[in-house]
């Protein structure tokens, strides 16, 4: 039964910010460091669940890729997480994997990277798909990250987003041979199962 039951994204409510009504940048880095993952979407502190196995295979399978497209070729870096990227004033995220190009909107600094990176990778579960799909990529969009990917472990696909405006336009699911026609790494040619550890 307890298998049955998975923990999900949720605002944290046993701590509060230290003199505001919302949770500020600088509550956000007061927090003790306890292993648990926090972000701050729009003033209010979330918690989300530790990543199971699955999620960390396939988020090592993407980063080697990114790493080899990118910061290999050395047109940017690929961080993974967990990593702050602060998106305005009041938001700070831990994608599963962020790209910034040297050319991007983005800055990094010695504690976290301040704007848009010009790519997120979020791998969603159960617990975590509500949130990927709505807070997060809502967040996204408003910051200007230009291109997000929702990687499904359950599916073996991924959904990729472009940003048009200030929202994204959902273009196509890839899995097995498809190539994510990605704008924001045109050499990208790697066929989408094999960010599921499986032969390409």
């Amino acid at each position: 039964m307890s298998n049955d039951i998975l923990l999900v994204t949720s605002s944290v409510y046993h701590m509060t910010p230290s003199a505001h009504e919302c949770w500020t940048v600088a509550d956000y880095e007061q927090l003790p460091d306890d292993g648990m993952r926090y972000e701050l979407i729009n003033g209010d502190l979330r918690m989300t669940p530790a990543p199971n196995l699955a999620h960390q295979t396939m988020s090592g399978l993407i980063f080697y890729h990114l790493l080899q497209a990118v910061q290999f070729s050395g047109t940017g870096r690929v961080f993974a997480a967990p990593v702050d990227v602060q998106l305005d004033g009041a938001t700070i995220v831990q994608p599963d994997i962020v790209v910034v190009l040297r050319d991007g909107a983005a800055s990094l600094t010695e504690q976290r990277i301040v704007g848009p990176p010009d790519l997120i990778v979020e791998i969603t579960s159960p617990s975590t798909a509500s949130y990927d799909r709505r807070e997060k990529r809502d967040r996204y969009a408003a910051a200007g990250v230009r291109e997000y990917w929702i990687a499904d472990p359950a599916s073996h696909s991924v959904e990729l987003l472009t940003l048009e405006g200030n929202i994204y336009r959902a273009e196509h699911v890839y899995r097995g041979q498809a190539i994510i026609p990605s704008t924001v790494l045109p050499g990208w040619a790697t066929p989408t199962e094999v960010l599921f550890g499986e032969q390409g």
